[in-house]
């Protein structure tokens, strides 16, 4: 019997408490506008927060969910939004502002202004607690997104999310059991776990997408699946370590069958680049781009 939404949200121990505002700055940069927010979490924990948003909007407008990446460089979290990292041919937060979106990036556990900690201590004292450090990050992401929706520059019918590597699956999995989300786009990081397993592939994973007892009752590709008939684009370089061809495959399979099932085909799409590894090109940021001007500000 396939997972449904709520048992993924139980197995994830995802909370969908919004974070809470406890300090702003804005000022103007290269066209845009860059907000730096502070939040603390239902824990209490302070979470830095970057938002971009075009500099003149008129009423409400679409916004991104933004999860940036690991690449084992705790020191940018959020910063991602603003600064880019290796992976990515530049910055989005700039670009997001200047085709007419607000965009808001936290630091996830261990990352930027939440690095006191390393990845292994809060995965292992998430794990001793019955929980996992993934679940704590889907919550903050949660509450993210809750927030962005009170906001009066954001449309909440039009939210949407975005990420590249660990925040590409932090995007699919929020979507799966967040409704909220009316559309998502992830690059680098979809591929079927059990295959990962079988040939050693997973270990090239930090241990924060550890989720103890996740692989015995529902996959990747089943997850990506509860995010239809909502649209998604998921976009992947074929010579990618990470997610090796066999490991696409099967969680493609199994993702395209239940947009099937939802008479949504044409609201999952895909593309595949040969001799791309982990890392974004222009035909992926083109595609990104698109698709969510297609799917959120054409609402």
């Amino acid at each position: 019997m396939a997972i449904t939404t709520e048992r993924l949200r139980a197995l994830l121990g995802v909370s969908d408490s919004a974070l809470l505002l406890r300090g702003a700055r804005t000022e103007e940069r290269g066209g845009y506008r860059l907000e730096r927010l502070t939040f603390s979490n239902c824990a209490g924990e302070p979470i830095r927060g970057l938002l971009t948003r075009p500099l003149k909007l008129d009423g409400s407008a679409p916004a991104i969910v933004y999860a940036h990446a690991h690449g084992g460089r705790y020191d940018i979290g959020a910063s991602e939004l603003i600064d880019g990292r290796p992976e990515l041919l530049g910055p989005l937060g700039p670009v997001f502002a200047h085709a007419g979106f607000v965009t808001l990036a936290i630091d996830m556990p261990t990352f930027g202004e939440r690095a006191g900690e390393t990845e292994s201590a809060a995965a292992k004292r998430a794990h001793w607690y019955g929980k996992s450090l993934f679940g704590q990050m889907l919550s903050d992401q949660a509450g993210a997104l809750a927030y962005l929706t009170t906001r009066s520059d954001v449309d909440a019918r039009r939210v949407g999310m975005f990420g590249m590597s660990m925040g590409a699956t932090l995007a699919y999995w929020l979507a799966a059991v967040e409704p909220r989300l009316a559309a998502i786009a992830h690059l680098c990081c979809f591929a079927d776990f059990a295959t990962l397993v079988e040939t050693g592939a997973h270990d090239l994973h930090g241990v924060y997408l550890t989720v103890p007892g996740l692989l015995a009752e529902t996959s990747t590709g089943e997850i990506g699946g509860l995010v239809a008939p909502r649209p998604q684009l998921i976009c992947l370089g074929e010579d990618d370590a990470l997610t090796p061809p066999l490991a696409i495959e099967r969680a493609l399979q199994e993702t395209r069958a239940a947009y099937a099932n939802a008479k949504a085909a044409r609201a999952l799409e895909v593309l595949t680049q040969p001799g791309i590894g982990h890392m974004e090109t222009q035909p992926m940021r083109e595609a990104v781009l698109a698709f969510l001007a297609r799917t959120l500000k054409a609402g």
